[in-house]
């Protein structure tokens, strides 16, 4: 669909008016197309979403003093030792993906910018010449014309084409902002996961030394015969296998780190950053969200971009209906100069004489194409299929969003529960259990094999208590990006591993 005018000009007194019109047409595509540009590209919206939501601050590099500031500020954070905070402080400062993202605003900004610009007008000169003779006589014929076009239809729906090419930038600025958020959850999950893998090792460290120590004592009473050779077979299995478990923990601990590190966007000395050995204890109790669907209708980005992507179609079909009977409307204002010399010889001495001969000419074209088989029905149709389809995912959306929230918290509580009922039962049990084993064993009322299951036992419940708190966390980190937005893929926190009643090994010890 396009509607265009044009006008072709000649000097002389009769171009005066054409000139006027086209200066006056000039003028006025001077004045309705400057771009405007924001100071810092967009990113102020999402500066400020980002510290209504996360209590932070973004900043984009584009130079390398930006880049060496950032990179002062990340080591400052990195060697004071790192937190769930800190890490997310660093990811949103360094990582590159984002930095990617926030330039991909700034191009966002620049396409907005263009769209809304009316169209650029086309200018032609075309000069053609002619010989002429006839007779005794000779000449030439000059004819220069010159045309600017400019698109009508383009023109008269700018202020609506501004209107929605505004609307596409804000639509950019909200995904930037849940690339941000998505970030924020991506660095808490991946420390959170980092610490526990640290502070698993630990324990197993802690653990194995023991164990080896036991096994060392088993086999000396194997060597005075005072321990039969299936026990000491036992002992030095359980060594064995409490071994073997620390290297996959180790394993664990060093994919956890470089998630960590990746995330963070951190690489040469910078990626050696210490993690926490040990997870942050649990909070004193869970949060009680009452209203926690509403207030993730209210908050929720994705559940925005939805409500902007309708917004945008709802204008465009409005542009649709506006123009769609029209296919092609050109509007030209035409001037033609020519200009002919003939020279008739005449006998020497005498200059021959020269006859010149001006001719101008303006008129008026108009072109339509008339749309005979299509009048606008099928892209009305199309646009109209376009906007329910997008109201009808909205609904769906901010249904699935109330689910999904409800999930979260159930998910936050039920993990705050568990991590806490090791923590208050479970662990203190398995103590208790330990320490009264190690007792009837020392007074020979129990033997090697009771005190096996039991080390056995506690090692479970000590690891599934690490791994119960940081599902907590992890749960609380999936519980905020489902309110706020900026839930990653396999975000969900993974289910408890609860350790089997009696230790997981068989009574037959």
């Amino acid at each position: 669909m396009s509607a265009e005018v044009g006008c072709s000009f000649a000097g002389g007194r009769n171009g005066v008016a054409a000139k006027s019109a086209i200066a006056t047409v000039a003028l006025m595509l001077m004045l309705s197309g400057c771009a405007n540009f924001t100071p810092d590209g967009g990113m102020s919206r999402v500066q400020t979403a980002t510290t209504s939501a996360l209590g932070k601050d973004v900043a984009r590099i584009r130079s390398d003093a930006e880049a060496a500031e950032v990179a002062a500020r990340i080591r400052a954070l990195i060697t004071s030792g790192l937190s769930a905070e800190k890490a997310v402080q660093v990811a949103l400062l360094n990582n590159r993906g984002l930095q990617a993202a926030f330039a991909e605003l700034a191009t966002s900004e620049a396409e907005s910018v263009e769209a809304g610009l009316p169209p650029s007008p086309t200018f032609s000169v075309a000069r053609l010449t002619s010989s002429i003779a006839s007779g005794p006589a000779y000449g030439s014929a000059l004819e220069v014309e010159r045309q600017l076009l400019v698109n009508v239809l383009s023109l008269l729906t700018l202020p609506r084409r501004r209107d929605i090419a505004d609307h596409r930038f804000k639509h950019a600025q909200l995904r930037t902002i849940e690339s941000v958020l998505k970030t924020a959850t991506s660095a808490r999950r991946a420390y959170y996961r980092a610490v526990a893998s640290a502070q698993t090792v630990t324990f197993l460290e802690e653990a194995k030394v023991a164990a080896e120590s036991a096994s060392e004592v088993a086999k000396r009473l194997g060597e005075s015969g005072a321990l039969n050779k299936i026990d000491q077979a036992r002992e030095h299995a359980f060594y064995a296998e409490l071994g073997a478990q620390l290297a996959a923990a180790k394993l664990k601990r060093g994919a956890d780190r470089e998630r960590l590190v990746r995330v963070l966007g951190l690489w040469g000395k910078d990626a050696g950053l210490r993690v926490p050995g040990k997870l942050p204890s649990l909070p004193g109790r869970a949060k009680s969200l009452p209203d926690i669907e509403a207030e993730a209708i209210d908050k929720r980005i994705d559940l925005a971009i939805a409500r902007m992507e309708l917004d945008i179609l709802a204008k465009s079909y409005g542009l649709t209906r506006g123009t769609r009977f029209i296919n092609v409307l050109e509007v030209a204002g035409m001037s033609n100069f020519e200009k002919e010399k003939v020279v008739t010889p005449q006998p020497p001495p005498d200059d021959p004489e020269v006859e010149r001969t001006k001719t101008r000419w303006r008129g008026l074209e108009l072109e339509i194409q008339i749309p005979i088989w299509d009048f606008g029905a099928a892209r009305t149709r199309r646009a109209e299929e376009t906007y329910l389809q997008a109201v009808h995912r909205l609904a769906e959306r901010a249904i699935n969003i109330r689910s999904e929230v409800r999930e979260a918290y159930a998910g936050y509580r039920g993990s705050y529960d568990i991590a806490r009922h090791y923590q208050k039962e479970i662990l203190p049990l398995r103590k208790i259990i330990s320490e009264e084993t190690m007792l009837r064993y020392n007074a020979m009322i129990a033997d090697l094999s009771a005190l096996l299951v039991d080390a056995r036992a506690r090692i479970m419940s000590n690891i599934a208590a690490i791994d119960a708190q940081r599902d907590y966390f992890l749960a609380a980190a999936d519980l905020q990006a489902a309110i706020i937005g900026g839930a990653v893929d396999g975000g969900a926190a993974e289910g408890p591993r609860v350790a089997a009643a009696g230790g997981g090994e068989g009574a037959g010890h």
